[in-house]
């Protein structure tokens, strides 16, 4: 059976401001808990993004990877430590959309690429194109390439960004051809090579940069690239110089730039970090801000909207302690401890990488202990998140906080961190921490949909927060420090303002005046939408992005 969707197709009528043609292409996408095609925040912006564009009826597709065994599955080993496992993935709501195109991998001239359907009205989403090798006719290997969400494999990692550039490209061809192609991040940075030599100009390439960190931006030989097709063709010993920097690799984030019409950074903060990480190679493109958003419709409760909109401080407060309740459910059954809906809860949830630094508070020891025995102000802590699975740095931490909270009554650690969790952690929470060392974080954006849901943000001033937050107003910021500070001492303190925003402003508000507490946290909500909605969002892409 043909598919409606092996050609261009909309089931709606596409906006008239939003009718020019997008093809954006995302190694991962947060669309649905069932849905394990994500490992974190690059997933729920493009998840987000792709709602929205829905919602405003935009001309566009998404262009992405079919995971067969996801990111993985965060279990527990049996003392209760950070367990990884892989789980085969099946997904009967995806249709075949009829469409096969191949792509040249290392001395492979023909591996298979099909393309599964996700249709908009399943989740509400543009069409969605899930790309996947594991098609018959194709060797074993070829078949594992889309196994693993960031395979830890050096070739395997390569091939995936061939299969979704190229393989991708191939398949908006024989959809008919977009007028705009949007690389969100670089993975999918073989498009544009193969675009480019298929006649497709300059001004029809944009880019999204996300994030400052080194692994976030690869580099890798030019030549070995070269020589696994990265390319869509073999490039000459003077084509491939033209590409290649610091002696003889190619960045793909540098190689973006430049051949974008534009880019983007992911607030406006990160907009300046990126265009001083990069002044020095010439030739690339404009990077302007367009700040990361979330899915308000996905996202938000709607008790919590309504108490927000009506400003009914006792709906609000009735429906946060429900929430509370169904988020202590979880807590009870990974961790057999009972929370109290009435105790001020942190939740520090995001995923596990050192400088995003979620043992921040066990810096100073002493302090904690004070922290967590107050009984005038007491407190709830739970921290969730996903390392990457060969990250051992990130997993220790994971680890030497289950170890450390398991005989504490008000501390807890869960796993399964995805989007479910994700939204009881938001909606159950007081206070959402975030303490990422200062021009780590590009834009960060789960403080977003926890303000959404009237957890009030308490965080470096980091990412989107110089845009959003007002100290004491609607949030608690730390105090700025000098970000070229040793990283020990940064972090020293930064302990100690965290101490003392929690000691000194939050505990006591809390508790002492809740009548200001709920104004911060009304605050808190107008302030963050409809400004850090995701149709805002999408609506920009297109009037500075696609124009």
């Amino acid at each position: 059976m043909t598919s409606e969707y092996n050609k261009w197709h909309m089931p709606y009528e596409p906006a008239k401001e939003f009718n020019k043609k997008v093809a954006y292409f995302s190694m991962e996408f947060g669309i649905h808990q069932a849905l394990k095609i994500y490992s974190g925040g690059l997933g729920f912006l493009a998840g987000s993004h792709m709602r929205s564009g829905y919602e405003l009826k935009q001309n566009m597709i998404g262009i992405g990877m079919l995971w067969k065994y996801g990111y993985y599955d965060q279990g527990r080993n049996g003392d209760q430590t950070m367990k990884t496992n892989f789980i085969e993935k099946n997904y009967t709501f995806l249709e075949d959309s009829g469409l096969e195109v191949e792509v040249k991998l290392h001395d492979n001239p023909s591996v298979k690429v099909r393309a599964m359907v996700l249709k908009p009205e399943i989740f509400g989403t543009v069409p969605m194109y899930l790309l996947t090798t594991d098609v018959e006719g194709n060797d074993y290997l070829s078949k594992t390439i889309t196994n693993h969400l960031y395979d830890s494999n050096y070739l395997t990692r390569i091939s995936q960004s061939i299969v979704l550039g190229i393989g991708g490209a191939k398949i908006v061809e024989a959809l008919g051809g977009a007028e705009m192609y949007h690389l969100n991040e670089g993975h999918a940075l073989p498009a544009f090579y193969y675009l480019r030599d298929q006649g497709v100009k300059k001004n029809q390439m944009v880019f999204t940069t996300h994030t400052p960190e080194k692994a976030g931006n690869e580099e890798r030989d030019a030549q070995h690239l070269n020589r696994c097709g990265f390319f869509g063709r073999y490039l000459s010993e003077p084509e491939l110089q033209k590409e290649v920097v610091n002696g003889g690799m190619l960045n793909y984030t540098v190689s973006a730039l430049r051949m974008a019409k534009v880019s983007n950074a992911v607030s406006k903060l990160h907009a300046k970090v990126s265009q001083d990480m990069w002044k020095d190679y010439p030739g690339i493109s404009k990077i302007i801000p367009i700040t990361n958003a979330q899915n308000q419709k996905f996202w938000q409760d709607e008790v919590i909207e309504e108490a927000h909109l009506a400003k009914d401080a006792k709906l609000y407060r009735k429906r946060k302690i429900e929430l509370k309740k169904e988020l202590f459910d979880v807590v009870l059954n990974q961790t057999n401890k009972l929370f109290d809906p009435n105790t001020l809860t942190i939740v520090w949830a995001r995923r596990f990488a050192g400088y995003k630094r979620a043992d921040l508070l066990l810096q100073d020891l002493e302090r904690f202990e004070k922290l967590i025995n107050n009984e005038k102000y007491p407190v709830q802590i739970i921290w969730a998140g996903k390392p990457y699975p060969y990250d051992f740095y990130a997993i220790d931490i994971f680890n030497h906080l289950v170890h450390y909270s398991k005989q504490k009554s008000n501390l807890a650690v869960l796993v399964g961190y995805e989007i479910e969790l994700s939204r009881e952690l938001k909606c159950g929470s007081d206070i959402w921490l975030n303490t990422p060392r200062i021009t780590r974080e590009a834009s960060g954006t789960s403080g977003m949909t926890a303000a959404m849901n009237g957890s009030v943000n308490v965080s470096s001033n980091d990412g989107w927060m110089p845009e959003f937050a007002k100290d004491g107003k609607n949030s608690f910021v730390f105090p700025v420090i000098d970000q070229n500070l040793p990283t020990w001492d940064q972090d020293k303190i930064d302990c100690e303002n965290l101490y003392d925003i929690l000691e000194n402003k939050v505990l006591p508000t809390y508790y002492d005046k809740p009548k200001k507490w709920q104004e911060i946290v009304f605050n808190s909500i107008d302030d963050v939408l409809p400004q850090f909605g995701s149709n805002r969002m999408a609506k920009q892409y297109y009037e500075e992005l696609y124009k």
